[in-house]
């Protein structure tokens, strides 16, 4: 029976997992983390019930994710509402377009050569009349995409913003931890391991077999390896002592990696002892979804269409890469004062009304050090690469690696880590 090594057990490396070791195969799972599920993280909290500190919203009607939803026998259901911006003072709704949306839209359509989405807005808006637009649009890049609008690829987003159905969004009921929750109990009964707290340090490949060593000197052989980590850990420059050290040295696919756009997100989740944004600035707001304004955090978000007492702030791009040391209860303040200057509500009046909090920023964390991948002009050339077995020996995986609107989503993890799987299998054949 051949052997091999999973190293990291987000969705991308759990997928892969499960289907190598249905497949008869001998499968260990090597993580880092105390925990499965890489940034797909649900918490239960007898203040929050289940919340999402990780990925949250299934983004539209995705196969794969669906099918496995289905196969494991968990439901799911819509999320959204109604899209408000906050803006010099009031609230408005979504369905009042910026100047210059429709020649956006024309000219992306006519775009012949790919290029950043800055440069993009700079060649064909340069009239000081569409500076609200490009604010719009790169606040929209850095938060949604949570991307450098200096990298990422004009091409990319076009076909994301044409193919993206922003109303048939949906949640896992009780938590996108209970895919992780079916994957593993789906690697344990096919005679997989998972071994956690196992943050690995080299990897020797050009033997038979393979030799996989943790930081804390444990040995792993095996015939394969699948590399499903964090693209933000890939990244890590030579000189970082935390990276992974490839014995001999991959260098035409690390990179391939630096060639791939890797977010930065800070999500800041506030539950509250009652809905107090409803009626805001005279507005009915009952079903809004998503609030966008231009304070540090921009982005909010409701439990649309439920009514329970939880907003969601978010930072991403640039902006939080900026603050990716800041403490923990500076990024609460900063939440705070947000929707203070937004609401209009004290910072001490929001803090009576302040029943529990959390505040995770990815980019800090160890395992991750970011958010999701972005395209920029250089990824297609850099997934070709990536997406060929190295001596079909060692493998990748990740959400990075996957092609089309759905990069950066646990779809994109899942279907890479099927793919994975099918080129081990048909390498072992």
């Amino acid at each position: 029976m051949e052997n091999i090594i999973v190293i990291g057990a987000g969705a991308a490396g759990l997928m892969a997992a499960c289907l190598l070791a249905r497949a008869g195969k001998s499968v260990t799972v090597l993580e880092a983390r105390n925990r499965t599920g890489g940034r797909i993280h649900t918490i239960t909290d007898a203040a929050f019930s289940s919340i999402e500190l990780g990925a949250e919203f299934v983004h539209g009607d995705l196969p794969v994710t669906l099918a496995l939803l289905d196969e494991a026998g968990i439901g799911y259901k819509h999320a959204g509402g109604e899209m408000w911006h906050y803006k010099d003072g009031r609230f408005f709704a979504e369905d009042e377009q910026v100047e210059g949306w429709d020649k956006l839209m024309d000219n992306l359509k006519k775009l012949k050569h790919d290029t950043s989405i800055s440069s993009f807005l700079e060649e064909y808006f340069p009239d000081e009349k569409y500076q609200p637009l490009k604010k719009s649009v790169l606040g929209f890049v850095a938060g949604y995409d949570t991307a450098d609008p200096g990298n990422a690829s004009t091409f990319a987003l076009r076909e994301e913003w044409q193919n993206e159905d922003y109303s048939a969004q949906h949640r896992v009921d009780g938590g996108y931890c209970r895919i992780i929750n079916y994957l593993v109990d789906e690697i344990k009964a096919s005679g997989g391991n998972i071994h956690l707290n196992s943050p690995v340090k080299a990897v020797e490949w050009t033997g038979n077999p393979v030799k996989v060593i943790t930081l804390y000197g444990d040995t792993y052989e095996a015939d394969k390896v699948l590399i499903a980590l964090s693209l933000g850990v890939l990244q890590l420059p030579a000189d970082n002592q935390e990276r992974i050290i490839f014995q001999p040295e991959i260098t035409i696919h690390h990179d391939a990696l630096q060639q791939i756009g890797f977010g930065a997100i800070i999500k800041i989740l506030l539950r509250f002892d009652e809905v107090f944004w409803q009626q805001a600035g005279g507005q009915d707001m009952t079903d809004m979804g998503f609030l966008f304004s231009d304070e540090k955090i921009p982005t909010w978000w409701t439990q649309a269409p439920g009514h329970e007492p939880l907003l969601t702030g978010w930072l991403g791009g640039g902006p939080a890469r900026e603050l990716e040391h800041a403490t923990e209860e500076e990024l609460f303040e900063m939440a705070l004062t947000s929707l203070s200057n937004i609401y209009g509500i004290s910072i001490a009046d929001l803090k009576h009304k302040l029943i529990a909090h959390y505040v995770v920023n990815w980019t800090a964390d160890l395992y991750s050090r970011g958010s999701y991948a972005y395209d920029t002009v250089t990824s297609e050339a850099a997934r070709a690469v990536l997406n060929l077995p190295v001596q079909h020996t060692l493998y990748f995986a990740g959400e990075y690696l996957y092609q089309g609107p759905s990069m950066g989503t646990v779809e994109a993890a899942l279907t890479s880590g099927k793919n994975a799987s099918k080129s081990i299998l048909t390498d072992l054949q």
